[in-house]
């Protein structure tokens, strides 16, 4: 049996309102279950590919930021 799970995670979101996302991905981050790790990664991915090239160097500058900020904690 091969299971695509990125289609599985966008076909089972394909359909969601834009206040339906925001939830799924504040729950997400806000349970921290593990099992969530793979869909936060699928959108992510989404979100990456239809993204300039501008909106990526902010993503990349705020994560490297944050790897930083925690980092010094």
């Amino acid at each position: 049996m091969n299971f695509d799970i990125r289609q599985a995670i966008i076909d089972n979101i394909s359909t969601n309102s834009n206040e339906h996302l925001e939830s799924v991905v504040v729950d997400a981050m806000q349970t921290k279950e593990e099992k969530m790790l793979p869909g936060l990664g699928v959108l992510f991915e989404l979100i990456w590919e239809h993204s300039d090239s501008e909106n990526k160097q902010t993503m990349i500058d705020s994560l490297q930021n944050s790897l930083k900020e925690r980092n010094s904690h």
